[in-house]
């Protein structure tokens, strides 16, 4: 048993993927950040609580609790970038998103450091998917695989202006069928907020990865605005609030359903 990966089976056709809303930086690699609390600070807060009600649509779900500051679970393990020529942050990230630097001079990881980094954390991250979903497919014809996210609304560093509340990524369609974009796109539009597809956020190296759909695996990327379930304004983190993410979780369910409902479709 891993004490920091956490695997909650369902026997639906859906697997929701929840990468970045861990906090936790094991001491070894505390040791060498400027601060813990600013290693934590560009997690995807609460994730993992507004989407807990997954499990009850039968979906199975995989998060984790380390902080993509110890290693970022959603991209390239070779190293290379998701996003040419545009900010962003690696394997091993050194700086925030706003580009301040996390380690002490002297403290950044050193290949030796990722290597080890990626067996002892990204490598069990990446096992668990895989066993879910050869498991799931010897139940269905059609899996989905769901990769969870959210982000800070405002971001210079990563992006102009105020990002669109849903932000949904299919590696410029590569991913997963059409009919499965255009279920989650009439979800989110169907709420009034704004949407966008492949903008920014095309999906990371889980959707790239693992996404095939002509052997009937989809895969597909939600980043959500986090003004849509926290108050950003309050003092940083902001505290979980169920009040206020209801409405969020709603949509999300409805989310939910048109990719179980796209799944099942093929059975």
């Amino acid at each position: 048993m891993i004490d920091w990966l956490t695997v909650t089976r369902g026997d639906a056709p859906l697997i929701v993927s929840v990468p970045h809303a861990g906090t936790h930086i094991p001491a070894d690699i505390g040791a060498g950040l400027v601060s813990t609390t600013l290693g934590a600070h560009d997690a995807d807060l609460y994730v993992d609580r507004l989407y807990a009600f997954a499990t009850d649509l039968g979906a199975t779900v995989i998060s984790t609790a380390i902080s993509r500051t110890a290693i970022d679970m959603n991209r390239d393990p070779s190293g290379a970038s998701l996003y040419p020529g545009q900010a962003t942050t690696g394997l091993c990230p050194t700086e925030t998103f706003d580009g301040e630097p996390l380690y002490q001079p002297g403290h950044a990881p050193d290949e030796a450091e990722i290597a080890r980094r990626r067996e002892l954390y990204f490598t069990p991250y990446h096992d668990a998917i895989a066993a879910e979903i050869e498991r799931l497919r010897a139940l269905h014809r059609r899996v989905v695989l769901y990769d969870a996210h959210s982000i800070r609304s405002v971001v210079p560093r990563l992006f102009d202006g105020e990002l669109p509340q849903f932000n949904i990524g299919t590696n410029g369609g590569a991913s997963c069928d059409t009919a499965l974009t255009a279920a989650v796109e009439a979800v989110c539009d169907a709420s009034g907020q704004n949407r966008v597809t492949n903008g920014r956020f095309k999906g990371g190296w889980i959707t790239r990865h693992y996404g095939s759909p002509e052997a009937d695996l989809h895969t597909i990327q939600m980043e959500l605005a986090m003004r849509g379930y926290l108050d950003e304004a309050a003092p940083w983190p902001p505290e979980w609030d169920a009040t206020r993410a209801q409405p969020m979780q709603q949509i999300l369910k409805q989310v939910l359903t048109a990719c179980l409902t796209f799944a099942k479709g093929k059975e």
